[in-house]
């Protein structure tokens, strides 16, 4: 499934919207549900009948603070997704039954800049890597307590840390825009970008220019690195 490199949008708020998205080139769609501190733009009936009429190709990512495999797991079997990223604080436990009930999801653990030392989060990265497909790194907010979805840039340095010591592939998100993202590719070397705030316009929906313009700068950014020693290092991998 994970085709480098990867360009995300998430926070898809309609039909309209998930359609234009694939029109502009996004590949994978992120559908946030069960959050935490942030309202949901769809319900999960919605998010189900957006998903069935996506192209072949598409690649819809269930983004859940869900704590609970089970529920996880029935949801994205609801959704009839392949791809979910695991917001929440789910248990060791937890995530071992998940792999063993579903050996073909494609799972992604997000690891939040910000909220813990950048040494706890390589000891998540050595203790879930087995049982993963990727990592997403994204952004703490302390004063709202959002673990994502913040608008708001964190140390990438610290990302490309990550990426650096992770032995699965890992995807950047928090605060990228059409202006930052070469910038932040070329510091971090991620194997995707996520983005979602920073193309929205005031109404709170995806501005296909912005849209464009992120996927062009992206990718003109992993173009001029892709094949270089770092990157065929992480491919080894």
């Amino acid at each position: 499934m994970l085709k480098r490199p990867i360009v995300q949008v998430a926070g898809i708020v309609d039909e309209e919207e998930a359609h234009a998205l694939c029109a502009a080139g996004i590949g994978w769609l992120g559908f946030p549900l069960r959050l935490d501190v942030h309202p949901q733009d769809l319900s999960e009936e919605e998010t189900r009948r957006i998903i069935a009429t996506l192209p072949e190709g598409a690649v819809p990512v269930l983004i859940t603070y869900e704590t609970d495999w089970r529920a996880l797991k029935d949801l994205a079997d609801f959704l009839g997704v392949r791809a979910v990223q695991v917001h929440g604080d789910l248990e060791m436990k937890g995530l071992r039954a998940l792999r063993a009930a579903c050996p073909d999801l494609f799972l992604i653990k997000s690891l939040v800049v910000g909220r813990t030392a950048l040494r706890d989060l390589l000891a998540t990265v050595d203790l879930t890597a087995p049982l993963l497909d990727a990592f997403i790194t994204d952004t703490y907010d302390p004063e709202t307590g959002a673990s994502g979805a913040t608008g708001k840039v964190h140390d990438w340095e610290a990302s490309g840390r990550i990426v650096q010591y992770a032995p699965k592939p890992v995807i950047l998100a928090g605060g990228l825009t059409p202006e930052n993202v070469a910038e932040a590719v070329r510091i971090v070397r991620p194997a995707g970008v996520d983005a979602h705030t920073g193309l929205e316009d005031a109404s709170g929906r995806k501005d296909m220019g912005k849209v464009k313009r992120f996927r062009r700068e992206a990718l003109r950014a992993f173009s001029q690195w892709e094949s270089g020693p770092r990157a065929n290092a992480n491919e080894r991998r």
